[in-house]
């Protein structure tokens, strides 16, 4: 599964460290974390380390994911 993550403001490159498994993209007033999360406890997890670095998410979806989007059908 791919998830992404809209976080409140832009994060420095330091926090965004705290989550090697997702890439981020900053934009002016929001950063994006987005990539694969294995489970859902790994997807709760993501979401208490946002939590517990006090960074907001503000928006949260799954991604389609890399296959279906080449193919147009589910893995």
């Amino acid at each position: 599964m791919r998830y992404e993550f809209r976080v409140d403001g832009r994060v420095s490159v330091a926090m965004a460290e705290a989550f090697p498994e997702l890439a981020t993209k900053s934009g002016s007033e929001q950063t994006l974390f987005f990539g694969s999360v294995t489970d859902e406890a790994h997807l709760y997890g993501l979401l208490l380390r946002f939590q517990n670095l006090g960074l907001r998410v503000e928006e949260m979806r799954r991604l389609p994911d890399t296959e279906t989007r080449a193919t147009g059908r589910p893995r």
